[in-house]
Parts: C-alpha cells; sequence; structure tokens
C-alpha cells in the first residue's frame, strides 16, 4: 500500500477532523482513504495499488451455505437507523484503526450526508452493521460489524441486491479477504479502479434498502 500525506498538495498536515469537509470529500473521490495508526492514533490517507470490489453483476456469488440463510432468520435491513451503534461498534473490532479522531470525522461525513450505516435488524436488536461512504453510483465499504451469526452475509447479499437494482456500479471494499472471495470479490489493478471510480463519482444514484431511500449526489472534480 502506497500512503499519501496531503495527498493534494494544498494542505502538508495530517488529515483531521479540523480538515474542510471538502477535501474528506475529494480524497474519497480520488479514491484515497483514511486510516488511523493503531499506536499513535494518528490519521494518514492511503492509496492501494490493488483495489477490490464486490462485483455488481453475474460474477456476484451466493455461497449456497449463505444461501440457507437468507430468509430463515427473520432479520430487517435500513438505511442509518443506527450510525452511531455501528460505529461504534466497528471502532471496536479487533484490528482498530477508527481511532476516536477518525470517529469524529465519520461522524461529519455522516452530518453531511457522505457517509452512511446499513443495518441488519432481529426484531429490535442490531444484529449487523456496515460503515459505509456513497458518492454518485460508488459505495465504498468502509468497515463490518456483526453480531449475530449469519448477519453479516446477509447484509452483503441484499446489500449487492440493493446496488444493482438502483443502478450502481462500483462496490469498493478496498482489501479482499477469503470470506469476500467467497462472494465473488476481485481485485483490479489501481488505473483500471481510477477509471471506474471516476465514471460512477460523476453520476448520482438512490439506494433503496427495504422502506429506505438515500440519495447519493454525484461528483466533479473542481
Amino acid at each position: 500500500m502506497a500512503r499519501s500525506d496531503g495527498a493534494f498538495g494544498a494542505d502538508p498536515r495530517q488529515p483531521s477532523e479540523n480538515w474542510p469537509l471538502r477535501w474528506w470529500v475529494q480524497a474519497y473521490a480520488e479514491g484515497f482513504f483514511p486510516m488511523a495508526d493503531a499506536g499513535s492514533g494518528k490519521i494518514a490517507l492511503w492509496r492501494s495499488r490493488s483495489r477490490a470490489l464486490i462485483p455488481l453483476d453475474e460474477g456476484f456469488r451466493v455461497p449456497g451455505s449463505v444461501r440457507r440463510h437468507l430468509d430463515r432468520h427473520g432479520f430487517t435491513l435500513s438505511l442509518n437507523r443506527a450510525f452511531e451503534a455501528v460505529l461504534c461498534g466497528c471502532q471496536a473490532r479487533p484490528d482498530p484503526w477508527i481511532s476516536q479522531e477518525l470517529a469524529r470525522v465519520y461522524r461529519q461525513l455522516h452530518r453531511a450526508g457522505l457517509a452512511h450505516s446499513v443495518e441488519v435488524w432481529q426484531g429490535e436488536e442490531l444484529a449487523a452493521g456496515m460503515l459505509a461512504i456513497g458518492i454518485g453510483s460508488c459505495w465504498i465499504g468502509e468497515s463490518m460489524v456483526h453480531h449475530r451469526s449469519h448477519a453479516g452475509n446477509i447484509l452483503l447479499v441484499r446489500l449487492v441486491e440493493a446496488l444493482q437494482t438502483c443502478g450502481f456500479s462500483l462496490f469498493d471494499v478496498q482489501l479482499s479477504n477469503p470470506h469476500l472471495e467467497r462472494f465473488g470479490c476481485q481485485t483490479i489493478e489501481d488505473g483500471a479502479y481510477t477509471s471506474l471510480l471516476r465514471q460512477a463519482r460523476a453520476r448520482p444514484a438512490t439506494l433503496r434498502l427495504g422502506a429506505c431511500a438515500l440519495h447519493c449526489e454525484g461528483w466533479m472534480r473542481e
């Protein structure tokens, strides 16, 4: 992975919650993502030499073991119903890269309509959640947390179905792993990713999930 501090040359400081909102929007729109150092808590902008994508076409696969549970547990999905709970759950993961400062950045981006949460509920209990960024028809999965068996897989499948139906063209999960590869996750080089991102970020899209709807504004380079 290639580290990039002050990625756009306009501000040499480490990224922080004090950066203007437009810089965070531009960072994501240009393919960068923030991570905080586990020791110091300092945030840096990163860009991977390759990027992992969940296919939004016939390349997406639902493993048989997951398909058997899709309609068994009475799960329901929502958008932005419990953003704070999902964010805190992602912060508490064993691989903590969301520092307190970065959490404040996500809250700022949420208030501005850029950062979102997808939730899976079992009754009134939060079963799983995803922290994500939406820019145009690009959906960027930042982190996931699950509290019930199968809930995270159901979130992924139902979200992909919604993204497909609603005309999203890019589902970026940043880094692949064996679990995501079961669903058809693919890794492409940075140049190909940049081209796809450029197209997706410029086209607005509205995500509809159950009774919820979320409009993601497009972004054009200033």
